[in-house]
């Protein structure tokens, strides 16, 4: 490649991203992690965000099982799975969305992500330690959710008589997310039949003949003619294209990465901002006005998840189009997100580039996007300079 890229992902990791985390995030006192930090890592809010939580703590035991066996990674995973098991439930078993810095409960939603990422840390920390505790938990809360997404009205979100029966892209995604990291360590049958179901269901989100992946369709596949229906996200239809990649590499199933890597490539081409560069955050397929205000913002997030899928895409096929198009996120997201001062990336930039929120995490940023797509991308240039 033209750039060493993979001198530059891991300065970005090691040297820039992960000390800010270890610098700044670390609540020595009370367990877990500070996620509200400004640009310079000064705490603007102690309250804890318990997807964040998991997020953080499935990184640092990433980065302790595929990096290096690293005994102050594994203490920094440990105490926020400490916290996290000690806060982050209700008697029913229900993860809550925030905490105050002592673990006290702030907001519970009625949605399964927060669940998604207390099982994701769990899962990791079982591959980390070997403890079998772990893993159960994760396998128990696996079902609970499974059982919540069939019966949303558990949730406290029943069916209401206008309601259009839909799904939501977010949901198979989440599902194949856990399914990779839970059948690393268990070989539940059960488990490849529901990941068969959330990648048919997924699927249906994609329409090639457009070229689009829809956030939202009806449970018969069909595009819906409302502004949820026409809903795209760029980044989120790459994040589930490279997904889908990984599973079908997992699985020997090429034709799946054939069409996850057309997906992977299309939603970058319809999602790229000609004018400006980088990438739109919402979109409406029909080009009519989404309700979405921030529509139109550039956000960390779909450029890391792009700079991994592109690699990735590149790595799968060879093909030309995919190392083109990372190199050119690439220039854009490091001159305009990478912080040169303090490290990490700023998280919200406007259509221009110019960065409108000087913090580094919040309620909805922190330790993950950035760094699993660093790590991944370097894993993916170590495989490929291997070979060379």
């Amino acid at each position: 490649m033209k750039k060493d890229y993979l001198k530059i992902y891991r300065r970005e990791l090691f040297d820039r991203c992960i000390p800010f985390w270890e610098r700044h995030s670390i609540d020595r006192e009370f367990g877990g992690y500070f996620t509200c930090l400004d640009r310079d890592g000064t705490l603007f809010s102690d309250d804890k965000y318990l997807w964040l939580q998991g997020r953080a703590v499935w990184m640092f035991a990433r980065l302790h099982n595929e990096v290096a066996q690293d005994k102050d990674w594994l203490e920094l995973a440990r105490q926020g799975a400490d916290f996290i098991r000690k806060h982050g439930r209700n008697a029913e078993g229900r993860v809550y969305f925030s905490v105050d810095r002592q673990g006290r409960p702030i907001h519970i939603q009625r949605k399964i992500f927060s669940e998604v990422f207390y099982i994701m840390a769990m899962t990791e920390m079982a591959r980390a330690t070997g403890n079998a505790s772990y893993l159960e938990e994760a396998r128990e809360l696996f079902w609970q959710i499974y059982d919540y997404w069939q019966n949303p009205g558990k949730l406290g979100r029943p069916m209401l008589a206008g309601t259009r029966p839909a799904t939501a892209l977010a949901e198979p995604m989440v599902f194949l997310c856990l399914l990779e990291e839970l059948t690393r360590l268990d070989n539940d049958g059960r488990f490849a039949v529901i990941e068969e179901e959330m990648t048919e269901i997924a699927l249906r989100h994609y329409k090639p003949d457009r070229g689009l992946v829809f956030e939202n369709v009806s449970t018969q596949g069909d595009v819906m003619d409302t502004p949820q229906g026409r809903l795209l996200c760029p980044g989120h239809a790459i994040e589930m294209g490279w997904f889908l990649a990984r599973l079908g590499q997992k699985n020997g199933d090429g034709e799946l990465v054939r069409t996850a890597a057309d997906i992977i490539d299309k939603s970058f081409d319809g999602g790229w901002d000609p004018e400006y560069g980088g990438l739109y955050y919402f979109l409406d397929a029909e080009n009519r006005p989404p309700l979405q205000l921030e529509w139109s913002m550039k956000l960390w997030w779909p450029a890391t998840e792009a700079i991994y899928a592109l690699l990735l895409g590149w790595s799968l096929t060879g093909e030309e189009r995919f190392r083109e198009k990372h190199d050119r996120m690439h220039e854009w997201a490091l001159t305009h997100f990478s912080d040169p001062d303090h490290g990490e990336w700023f998280g919200y930039l406007d259509r221009r580039g110019e960065v409108t929120h000087t913090l580094k995490g919040g309620e909805w940023k922190g330790f993950f996007h950035l760094p699993r797509a660093l790590l991944y991308s370097v894993q993916v240039l170590e495989g490929l300079s291997s070979k060379e």
